[in-house]
């Protein structure tokens, strides 16, 4: 009966150059300004929540709200958005204080997934409201009688927050599409 075993022969490790010496040592990539866990980040955090809660104000404090739907919405958004940008504003100035940084794919596709739900509803909400403020300004001229410049201010923060967000959920989405 004829069987090959087969035979191991070690190669010896080819001998070290200067090019491997000289090889510059890899690091890990910077954190672009504006992805979680860094100031740019918490400044937009900022921003988001800042101009969602001043458009929440400015609605709530008018009487005549309640009675259009678009308003209920833009009302129902930006708390919405504003409760969203809070608790990732919280995040991010702990991930800052202890210094790390935000880069598991489950936690950043959160972050992006949030981030394009609450600016596609802030979104549609602050055009749903503009609309219905321009009806109500320049089509039925019945700014008399309503708060229009109350409604636009809250419809312009909401904009405002939209703009905001939108770096975020790009920003976000792109570091999650390049890992």
């Amino acid at each position: 009966m004829n069987v090959i075993h087969p035979t191991v022969h070690p190669i010896e490790a080819p001998p070290v150059t200067d090019a491997a010496n000289n090889a510059i040592p890899r690091g890990r990539m910077k954190d672009m300004q504006g992805t979680p866990g860094t100031p740019g980040g918490l400044a937009l955090r900022f921003f988001q929540f800042a101009f969602a809660l001043v458009a929440l104000c400015v609605m709530a404090t008018t009487t005549d709200f309640p009675s259009v739907t678009a308003f209920r919405y833009l009302v129902a958004t930006v708390s919405l958005q504003s409760l969203w940008s809070l608790t990732l504003a919280i995040l991010d100035a702990y991930a800052i204080l202890v210094r790390r940084r935000f880069r598991h794919p489950r936690v950043v596709s959160l972050f992006a997934i949030g981030d394009g739900i609450t600016s596609t509803l802030t979104f549609t909400a602050a055009c749903a409201s503009a609309g219905i403020t321009v009806l109500i300004g320049n089509d039925l001229n019945d700014c008399a009688r309503n708060h229009c410049t109350r409604f636009e201010t809250a419809t312009a923060m909401a904009f405002m927050s939209w703009f905001a967000v939108s770096p975020s959920f790009l920003l976000n989405f792109w570091t999650l599409a390049s890992k």
